[in-house]
């Protein structure tokens, strides 16, 4: 199998798909705008060849670069980088070498979050209502008819970013007053971020599936940068389990790792009562950062191996063994906290998995440095919640 992998080096964990597809005896094709040498030893030596272009955002580089890989290695059989930031360059590059997957035909209702809802729709799933932003007399017309506060974001964005909350008239005009072309409107909707992480097989089916709980608006850490926690469950909710399954039939998912996101209702509401659930969006791709090595510490197994495996095998034969909880909380630099990093580890002790720096594309939504912990009972995270972000020396 030729496999070309886009962009490996990041996150910084992502050389682990390349390993486990080395190992599956996948002929592993790097493309990337790093030099060679600045590349991890590890992800080095998982890739059979790398072709460096001077940026991934120049696609005919990109394109003369595939086609170097096609004429030296033969067909290419698959074509990805398990990022959203690329995920229509990559369905470009599939239709352009006829590469199975996602193609730029089906972009559409996977990027656009007016038209996720018609397939969230589909499977049974409630969504927000919304408007496209067009004139400020149709959203007035709009929020006469949900009240404020609104939402607004691109509506072909990623993540939280350029997402706003708008509470009256006058922070109205001021969205209006700046860019708004390719924004929605949606109706505010007080409740908690859970999600649907899954590994797809070949035939449509889960063979892992995993979700976190998101314990802050991301909305509010980009906007305020606030301290980010989230942490993947112990045991998946059933409403959760059963509402991503439906959605991955609808969108008509095959060999892909998807992150979908719900709303879980804080109180009753126009569009539910309290606890029921409601669709966000889609994300065809692993959920970001150091969640996939999150879902590892939580499950006990190796979900890089089990997406190798549907990848170049279309199934996979691993189970997980074990359920925890597995956190994350992201500090900000600058900001003073009650416990240092040495305290930190004294606490809890082997109940971290990892401290580190939080690449800086990534810092806005999920802080500067992160620390990432085990728990089998969830009075323990929200007391490691608690001690890591108090302030104050």
């Amino acid at each position: 199998m030729n496999y070309i992998f886009l962009s490996p080096n990041f996150p910084d964990n992502y050389w682990k798909f390349c390993r486990e597809l080395s190992n599956n005896g996948a002929k592993v094709l790097g493309i990337g705008d790093c030099p060679y040498d600045e590349l991890k030893s590890e992800l080095r030596s998982s890739l059979t060849e790398y072709y460096k272009v001077s940026s991934l955002e120049n696609y005919d580089e990109v394109y003369r670069a595939v086609a170097f890989f096609a004429f030296k290695y033969g067909k290419i059989d698959r074509l990805e980088s398990n990022n959203e930031y690329w995920l229509e360059r990559d369905a470009r590059l599939r239709d352009d070498f006829n590469v199975e997957g996602i193609r730029s035909a089906d972009i559409p209702k996977l990027k656009y979050k007016s038209k996720m809802k018609a397939c969230y729709e589909k499977a049974g799933i409630k969504c927000a209502r919304y408007c496209l932003v067009k004139s400020l007399s149709a959203c007035r017309k709009f929020i006469d008819e949900v009240g404020y506060p609104v939402v607004v974001k691109p509506d072909n964005g990623v993540g939280a970013n350029a997402t706003y909350k708008l509470k009256n008239d006058e922070e109205l005009k001021e969205f209006f007053a700046k860019n708004h072309e390719g924004y929605i409107m949606e109706e505010f909707i007080s409740a908690e971020v859970n999600s649907y992480d899954a590994i797809i097989d070949c035939d449509g089916n889960p063979v892992f599936e995993t979700g976190n709980v998101t314990c802050s608006s991301l909305m509010d850490v980009v906007n305020d940068g606030g301290d980010c926690a989230f942490y993947i469950v112990k045991d998946l909710a059933d409403d959760i389990r059963d509402a991503g399954r439906w959605a991955v039939k609808a969108f008509g998912v095959k060999e892909r790792f998807v992150h979908f996101e719900f709303f879980r209702l804080l109180k009753d509401q126009h569009i539910g009562a309290k606890g029921e659930v409601v669709a966000l969006e889609v994300n065809m791709r692993p959920a970001g950062g150091m969640a996939p090595d999150m879902m590892n510490y939580a499950n006990g197994v190796d979900v890089f191996k089990i997406w190798a495996d549907v990848m170049t095998c279309g199934k996979t034969s691993i189970v997980s063994c074990d359920k925890n909880y597995c956190a994350f909380a992201g500090r900000r630099f600058g900001r003073e906290y009650s416990l240092s990093e040495q305290d930190i580890l004294d606490i809890y002790g082997k109940k971290i998995k990892a401290i580190g720096r939080v690449p800086d594309a990534l810092a806005p939504c999920m802080g500067n440095l992160m620390y990432i912990a085990v728990f089998k009972d969830k009075k323990e995270v929200k007391a490691y919640y608690s001690d890591l972000f108090r302030r104050g020396l």
